[in-house]
């Protein structure tokens, strides 16, 4: 909507809100996180390179699957001794694929890794250090210069959520008058990713806040919470069975609480 023009053909909005549904809270409740919500989601893959060669002579050949191990072992370093501890990431390499027969060792090895943070600064040198650990690694494994890695970044991330810490404490405020304090709270920040974040992020700067109405069933998820059942299934999960009713309900009325809030004349 953004790409159409929603900013240029609409009047602009003060402010943006949203809601989501949460797999980790009971229907009726309603929960937030003021500052940094959701992360930046990138997603890379590395191709590395190697000789292959049979199995029993590996000093015939350059093996990439060594050398794809050793980077994903080096890739840790960059959260464990690179990032500040006040700050957050994750490099996770949620694929590793390589050769296709036992006593062969492959000319090439594929990594897919996903990459999590909140400040921009944080991502960016991530990013950076995935390329220099990657291209180091392979150097250090004696390849020359064409079978150097390639490492491809997607263009089309999600950037980090971030909630207006004011404009969240206002909107929480009417939310929590109307369904009731006991009713909502505030939940740690996630690394998942939502690209409602690109409403805030534009040249205008528009303050946003995005609230979670939980939706699982409230007996299901008190038993899961002490033990005397299991958890139930979350967001993403094709198990996730929401309550209906509650949480529709109480996402209209939070939306409206906030609603009525922002657009009263003071």
């Amino acid at each position: 909507m953004l790409s159409d023009g929603l900013y240029s053909k609409f009047p602009k909005p003060d402010y943006v809100i949203a809601e989501h549904t949460s797999g980790w809270d009971p229907a009726g409740a309603v929960t937030y996180t003021p500052g940094y919500t959701l992360a930046n989601v990138d997603s890379v893959d590395i191709i590395v390179k190697g000789v292959g060669t049979h199995g029993s002579a590996p000093h015939t050949g350059k093996d990439p699957i060594m050398i794809g191990a050793q980077i994903v072992a080096a890739l840790q370093t960059m959260i464990s001794r690179e990032t500040n501890p006040l700050d957050s990431g994750v490099v996770t390499v949620g694929s590793f694929q390589a050769g296709y027969k036992h006593n062969i060792i492959p000319d090439e090895a594929q990594l897919k890794i996903t990459v999590r943070s909140y400040k921009d600064e944080v991502r960016q040198h991530l990013l950076d250090g995935i390329k220099r650990i990657a291209l180091a690694q392979a150097q250090s494994a004696g390849l020359p210069a064409n079978l150097m890695p390639e490492v491809k970044i997607e263009k089309d991330y999600t950037p980090a959520t971030y909630n207006n810490p004011e404009l969240t404490t206002r909107v929480m405020g009417a939310v929590a008058r109307s369904i009731g304090d006991e009713r909502v709270y505030e939940r740690d920040p996630s690394m998942g990713g939502e690209d409602f974040s690109q409403y805030g992020r534009t040249a205008d700067k528009i303050p946003t806040v995005i609230m979670w109405v939980g939706g699982l069933d409230p007996a299901a998820y008190r038993a899961g919470v002490d033990g005397t059942g299991p958890i139930p299934p979350g967001n993403h999960s094709p198990l996730f069975a929401p309550a209906p009713e509650p949480t529709l309900k109480t996402g209209v009325q939070a939306m409206t609480a906030a609603a009525l809030e922002l657009l009263r004349k003071n």
